[in-house]
C-alpha cells in the first residue's frame, strides 16, 4: 500500500482514506475505513473516463449488475455513487496476494490449491451464469487467495446477456473489454458472448495456476489474441483429470465447453468450501496472508490510520449515495493486480463456514442458511483470519515460560523457598531457577488476544549462565505447521526469566528467523509468557506445565 500523495482526496463519501492500493485502466483503488471501523477497498474512476457518457451509462450498469451477484466466493458492493463529478465504488476488504502476484514470487500452486482455486471459481460463475451475468474478465489478477478460499473479484465489465449494448458502444471509451491471452475466441472476434466465455478464461486461470505459464504465451496483444483463435493452449507439464478439465475448458467451440457446475462436481463433489477448511493454501502464503493481515489491524497507530471518529468532509467528486436494499454483488478492485492488499471480501455480517475462525473489524447479525451451517464464506469480510491466522508469526517461535507446580507462591518447583531479596535460589551450576526448568504448553494469541497463534510448546533447560543455550520453542499453528526457535539466557530470577528467540536452521521456508525477546513471568502454578515483537503481533500465553 502507498501513502496518499498531497493532491489526493483523504476522504471518499464516509470512508477515511488511509492509502493507496493501487490503479487500473479505469481508476484508483483506496483503502479505506467507515467511522464504525469498517475496512473497505474503494475505487474511484479516472477524471477522464468521468466526463464521458457513455462511460458513465456503462459503469451504472455495472454497478447494478454488481449488486445481484451474493454467492460464495465474490464479494459484496457496499457502498456507491455513480452520480458523483467522479464516479466511486466500496466493496469489502480483506488481506489476500492476487493468484498472479502469489504465482510470480511463489511459484505455481501444489495442485491440491489449484484444485480448489478451479471448483470455487466454479461456483462462483454458476451462480452469475444463474442470474443472467457473465464476468467477461477472469483472469488471475482478478483472483484472489484468501485464508477463507479464492476470491473472484473485479466486475467491472459484467453485463447481462440479455443486454443490448453492443461490443462497439462498450469499448468506444477506450475501456478493453477482456485480457489478450484470456479472452475466448468468440469474444475476440466480436462474436456473441455468454457463460461458455467464462469458462474458456477459467481454464486458462487454471493452467497459470498449475504451471506458472499462460496457455496463450506471446509478447504482444496481437500475438496473444491469434494464439487464441488460431493456436492450440499449450499447457505444459499439467497432467491427470486437471489437464482433461483445462482442455476441455480452453475448446475453440463454446458449446464444446463444460458448464461451471460440471466443474465444480468434479473438482469437489461435497463442495469447495469443505476442502477450504481442511486447508488449502501451502504454507508461505497463509503466512503472507496473516502478515497482511496483522499490519491492517496495526494501521490505526500509524500516522494515517486513524479510523476512530467521524471522518472530514468529503471531496466534492464523491458525495455518498449509498444503496437501497440489500448489498449483494461485487465491483472490485481495477483490473490491474494489487497484490496483498488488494483483496475484497464479503462483509462483516458474514459467518465462517464451519471449522474456520474469523475476525472481523465491524460484527453485525446475519440470518443462518436454512442447512443451519450459517451463510457460506467466499471472500471474508475484512480480515479473513481463518485458523491460518496462527502463520503471522509461525516460525517466530516465542518463549514461554516455565511455571511453579503445586500452586505454592512461596516455594519454585523444587520446593525451595525465596532468599530474603526476592530471589529464587538457584542451583549451584546453573543460571535459572528451578521453578523454570521443564516443559510448559499453552494456546496463545496476538493484538491482545484478537489473533489466534496457535499452541506453544517450550522447553527450558538449565544453562550456565547469560548467552547460553537454554531450550526450545515449538509452535503448532491452527492448520499443523509447526516452527522451532532456539532460546538463549539473557537473564533469569525468581520474578522473570527473559531470553533471546531465533528460529532453527532446520524450519520450513515459511518460518520466520527473526530474533525477539521473550519474557516469561510466574503467575500463580503458571507462566505468562510475552514477546516484545511488533511485527507478529506482540504475542502472548498463559503456560502449565505439562513435564
Amino acid at each position: 500500500m502507498h501513502p496518499l500523495e498531497p493532491d489526493e482526496p483523504t476522504a471518499i463519501g464516509p470512508y477515511r482514506l488511509l492509502g493507496r492500493l493501487g490503479s487500473g485502466g479505469m481508476g484508483r483503488v483506496y483503502l479505506g475505513r467507515s467511522a464504525g471501523g469498517r475496512t473497505v477497498a474503494v475505487k474511484v474512476v479516472h477524471p477522464h473516463f468521468a466526463q464521458d457518457q457513455e462511460f458513465r451509462a456503462r459503469f451504472r450498469r455495472e454497478v447494478e449488475a454488481a449488486r445481484r451477484v451474493g454467492g460464495a466466493w465474490t464479494a459484496p458492493v457496499l457502498d456507491a455513487d455513480p452520480q458523483a463529478p467522479v464516479p466511486w465504488v466500496a466493496t469489502g476488504y480483506a488481506a489476500g496476494p492476487s493468484l498472479t502476484d502469489a504465482v510470480r514470487e511463489g511459484g505455481p500452486l501444489p495442485e491440491h490449491s489449484a484444485r480448489v482455486l478451479v471448483a470455487g471459481l466454479a461456483e462462483a460463475l454458476t451462480h452469475m451464469h444463474g442470474l443472467g451475468l457473465v464476468h467477461r474478465d477472469v483472469k488471475p489478477s482478478n483472483v484472489l487467495l484468501t485464508l477463507d478460499g479464492p476470491c473472484l473479484i473485479d466486475f467491472g465489465i459484467a453485463r447481462a446477456t440479455d443486454g443490448t449494448a453492443t461490443l462497439t458502444a462498450l469499448t468506444s471509451t477506450g475501456v478493453s473489454l477482456g485480457s489478450p491471452g484470456y479472452m475466448p475466441p468468440e469474444q475476440i472476434l466480436g462474436k456473441g458472448v455468454d457463460g461458455a466465455a467464462d469458462v474458456f478464461s477459467l481454464g486458462a486461470v487454471l493452467v497459470f495456476a498449475a504451471t506458472g505459464r499462460a496457455p496463450f504465451p506471446g509478447d504482444s496483444t496481437a500475438a496473444l489474441l491469434y494464439k487464441v483463435v488460431h493456436e492450440q493452449p499449450d499447457l505444459g507439464d499439467l497432467s491427470g483429470d486437471l489437464r482433461d478439465l483445462a482442455t476441455a475448458c480452453l475448446h475453440k467451440d463454446p458449446a464444446a465447453r463444460p458448464a461451471p457446475a460440471d466443474l465444480s462436481r468434479r473438482l469437489a463433489p461435497a463442495g469447495a468450501a469443505a476442502l477450504v477448511t481442511a486447508g488449502w493454501l501451502p504454507g508461505p502464503l497463509v503466512e503472507r496472508v496473516s502478515r497482511s493481515a496483522v499490519r491492517l489491524l496495526n494501521l490505526d497507530a500509524g500516522a494515517g490510520g486513524a479510523a476512530a471518529g467521524p471522518p472530514p468532509d468529503p471531496v466534492p467528486a464523491s458525495g455518498p449515495v449509498p444503496f437501497t436494499g440489500p448489498a449483494a454483488g461485487v465491483f472490485g478492485p481495477p483490473d490491474a493486480s494489487y497484490g496483498e492488499t488488494s483483496a475484497p471480501s464479503h462483509g462483516a455480517a458474514d459467518s465462517p463456514r464451519p471449522g474456520k475462525l474469523s475476525l472481523s473489524v465491524a460484527a453485525a447479525a446475519t440470518p443462518a442458511r436454512p442447512d443451519g451451517r450459517g451463510r457460506k464464506m467466499s471472500c471474508t469480510v475484512v480480515l479473513a483470519v481463518a485458523g491460518a491466522l496462527a502463520a503471522v508469526t509461525v516460525g517466530s517461535v516465542f518463549v514461554f515460560g516455565v511455571l511453579p507446580k503445586d500452586g505454592d507462591d512461596n516455594k519454585d518447583a523444587a520446593g525451595q523457598k525465596p532468599s530474603a531479596t526476592g530471589d529464587a535460589q538457584t542451583p549451584a551450576d546453573g543460571a535459572v531457577p528451578v521453578r523454570y526448568l521443564g516443559t510448559w504448553r499453552g494456546k496463545a494469541s496476538a493484538q491482545q488476544g484478537l489473533v489466534p497463534l496457535g499452541t506453544f510448546d517450550v522447553t527450558v533447560k538449565q544453562a550456565a549462565g547469560p548467552g547460553r543455550r537454554i531450550g526450545t520453542v515449538t509452535q503448532t499453528d491452527l492448520i499443523g505447521n509447526k516452527c522451532v526457535d532456539i532460546l538463549t539466557l539473557k537473564s533469569a530470577s525468581a520474578k522473570e526469566l527473559v531470553a533471546t528467540g531465533v528460529g532453527a536452521e532446520s524450519n520450513e521456508k515459511q518460518c520466520s528467523q527473526a530474533s525477539h525477546t521473550v519474557r516469561l513471568r510466574p503467575v500463580g502454578a503458571e507462566l505468562q509468557y510475552t514477546s516484545v515483537d511488533p511485527g507478529a503481533g506482540d504475542p502472548e500465553a498463559r503456560l502449565k506445565k505439562v513435564d
